[in-house]
């Protein structure tokens, strides 16, 4: 089991990883500096932060995937790829092989998702489809990143996927705040840790989401 408390900020390689994973790491950290030129993958202002502010940040969520039941993952919003690359390049020794599932309805970021998840042999999925049009999903694991603010993700988990386990999600400044709007209105149980990128932020792993009675009529 990986244990993303070896991750130091700004060290990629202090990441207790094998050589090859970190080589590969580094490959596609380098593959999205290159397509940036092109096509908006991340913000410009992060490119000199990219193993802190991106890869790193998505690789603390080890934790909460490198589980028995965690099989298969399901990236809403994938956009670079972050944080689904990522994992899949940390589990690719996992047996039986993690799935990956991808959902990013961009032309150029989803052509870009498929060379990179070629570039690195993953068990994937591209879909090239609005999330919203979907139905009948199943996965072990929905995680998001920038992509949609929590309620919507709750309600696309929801309406959306058939059966899911967990939600792992990424929680500014404001998370406590989130998470306690939210109980308003859903029943859920929650694990928290604090990003190890961020002093301001938090990852979270949502489980036995259910709409409260009054909520949704």
């Amino acid at each position: 089991m990986i244990d993303s408390d070896i991750l130091k900020i700004d060290k990629l390689l202090s990441l207790n990883v094998s050589r090859e994973t970190l080589y590969q790491l580094e490959l596609y950290k380098n593959s999205i500096i290159s397509k940036n030129k092109s096509i908006n993958l991340i913000s410009k202002s992060t490119e000199k932060l990219i193993n802190t502010r991106h890869i790193e940040d998505c690789a603390q969520t080890i934790d909460f995937i490198d589980k028995n039941d965690i099989k298969i993952c399901t990236d809403l919003g994938s956009g670079a790829g972050l944080p689904g690359i990522v994992l899949g390049i940390l589990m690719k020794s996992k047996k039986p092989l993690f799935k990956l599932i991808f959902y990013e309805k961009s032309y150029h970021k989803s052509i870009f998702l498929e060379e990179m998840t070629k570039k690195f042999n993953l068990n994937s999925e591209v879909h090239r489809k609005n999330i919203f049009d979907e139905r009948n999903l199943i996965t072990d694991v929905i995680i998001s990143r920038a992509f949609k603010p929590l309620p919507i993700i709750f309600q696309i988990a929801k309406t959306n996927f058939k059966n899911f386990k967990y939600i792992i999600l990424f929680l500014g400044k404001s998370g406590k705040k989130i998470l306690n709007d939210a109980l308003k209105f859903w029943k859920f149980d929650y694990e928290e840790k604090k990003s190890l990128t961020s002093t301001e932020s938090m990852i979270v792993k949502i489980s036995n989401l259910k709409k409260k009675k009054n909520y949704g009529k």
